[in-house]
């Protein structure tokens, strides 16, 4: 009976040092979603910091939970989550020091769920038009930098998954369906690895299809561009 009583005095003892939650400031709750954020505790860290909002939504603290929930939701994986935050801390706080960091994060939301190329790529058109976001507002920002560099790859697998396509139609001999998809990639995604190909399909189909100018046209855009590639030494093949 002895060994029960200190039990339940040690149980008793650790439920009055844990504090009660609908009692702590906004400060306090702040806090211990900061210092659950350090322990990677991302869940419990996104709970504090919403109850930050909900609780205290006029203090200056709750701005600062707005954008420190959506990272915890980022960290969790929980993009949906992680976006909603974001938007309302961009909707509610356009003049905040740290918006720029707000439609930062939200790019990488989009971007951390960027599949292959071969599968649907509604995503990563997504992630492009937030990062599009970042430089067009904040162009000199650290932030802007980064979009940059991120949009090499976004191009590429929009560039893939267009060639993708394309491919597909030609082995079903849909030509002009094909043609459509790898002059996408020549109009507007040049700077990809994908251009060479997309150029040697263009060649190809025209080709095929009795269309000869367009055919030695795009043959031309080839030689003058990528002379060494092998895709150039295919076409030339094709056309002799």
């Amino acid at each position: 009976m002895k060994k029960i009583a200190l039990s339940l005095l040690f149980l008793l003892a650790a439920c009055a040092s844990t504090p009660d939650m609908s009692t702590m400031s906004a400060e306090e709750l702040y806090n211990k979603g900061y210092d659950e954020l350090k322990r990677t505790a991302w869940s419990k860290a996104a709970t504090s910091f919403e109850k930050v909002e909900l609780e205290h939504p006029y203090s200056k603290w709750a701005t600062k939970a707005k954008l420190m929930g959506a990272y915890a939701y980022y960290k969790d994986e929980k993009y949906d989550d992680a976006i909603l935050s974001l938007d309302r801390f961009i909707r509610y706080h356009p003049g905040n020091k740290d918006i720029a960091y707000a439609y930062y994060m939200k790019g990488l939301c989009y971007y951390d769920q960027i599949v292959h190329s071969d599968k649907d790529q509604g995503i990563t058109a997504q992630a492009k038009e937030a990062f599009n976001q970042v430089i067009v507002r904040f162009p000199s920002s650290k932030y802007a930098q980064d979009a940059r560099q991120k949009l090499v790859l976004i191009d590429d697998h929009l560039a893939g998954q267009e060639m993708s396509v394309g491919r597909f139609y030609l082995s079903q001999k849909n030509y002009l369906s094909a043609l459509n998809r790898f002059s996408v990639v020549v109009n507007k995604y040049q700077t990809t690895p994908q251009i060479e190909e997309a150029l040697y399909r263009q060649v190809e189909i025209y080709t095929i299809l009795g269309l000869n100018k367009e055919a030695s046209d795009a043959l031309r855009v080839l030689e003058h561009n990528y002379p060494k590639s092998k895709w150039c030494k295919k076409a030339i093949k094709l056309q002799k």
